[in-house]
């Protein structure tokens, strides 16, 4: 079946995710974080591209993005191709690292803009690895409160109020809200959330990082994936922090 056409926006604005290919694992410490985040700013020097939220996962990535001198095709493969080859020399592995296809959604208005805003700033929180949204490190919350780097802050601002100092107010304000919001997403929440399940894996396998099960003995591997399944985790959920295929964990 062929792919649906992206709905365009006529605002040029979208917001975007990028998902670990299979839902694994993409950032396994600070220096891949830092790495996408200088990635991105890299590449907006060349596509010139307006970023107005962001927040980095575990397995995939927010984007609040606006469209300026190069379609977004071309701005995410120009993202993929830089940070996956330093990331596969860096873990010495090959291959895809992003589902091929990004997934978008075109905003309209300035309500959604904001509902939207709001949505990834929060997402760390509803995920359970966050007790509020000034906490998470890796979204882009803090460059409204502090000091920009990525991040084209002006237009935001000036939705909340013309004076900077009442906008900030309002900005906390609103990203602090309780709400239902319902945006662009690949999955329902798991029931274990994934910082949870990172320590249960760490703990039952022994290992420093989720993706080293990958290289433990085969009997050690297979008694962990089990144990695992047996403590609740999904298949899914397993395959998305350890990096094993679905296939493998079924055979396990």
């Amino acid at each position: 079946m062929p792919r649906k056409p992206r709905v365009k926006s006529s605002t040029g604005i979208y917001h975007v995710m990028l998902r670990g290919i299979n839902g694994q694992v993409i950032f396994h410490d600070n220096k891949d974080y830092e790495k996408l985040i200088q990635t991105i700013k890299e590449i907006k020097e060349i596509s010139k591209y307006e970023v107005y939220a962001y927040c980095l996962m575990t397995n995939h990535v927010h984007l609040l993005i606006k469209e300026r001198n190069e379609d977004l095709g071309i701005v995410f493969r120009r993202i993929g191709a830089k940070y996956v080859y330093w990331y596969n020399h860096k873990y010495k592995r090959r291959g895809y690292l992003f589902q091929d296809r990004y997934k978008s959604e075109a905003v309209e208005s300035d309500e959604y803009l904001l509902t939207v805003l709001r949505y990834i700033h929060q997402n760390p929180v509803k995920a359970g690895i966050s007790k509020n949204v000034r906490s998470y490190p890796w979204s882009s919350y803090n460059e409204y409160i502090t000091k920009s780097s990525l991040c084209d802050t002006d237009y935001i601002t000036s939705l909340f109020a013309e004076d900077k100092s009442k906008a900030i107010l309002l900005f906390q304000q609103f990203n602090a809200q309780e709400n239902n919001d319902k945006c662009l997403e690949y999955e329902e929440p798991q029931k274990i959330y994934d910082d949870e399940a990172i320590q249960m894996i760490i703990e039952i396998s022994g290992v420093k990082e989720p993706h080293e099960i990958q290289i433990l003995e085969p009997d050690k591997r297979v008694k962990v994936v089990k144990e695992l399944r047996s403590i609740g985790l999904s298949m899914r959920q397993i395959e998305r922090l350890t990096g094993l295929s679905i296939s493998t964990i079924r055979r396990l």
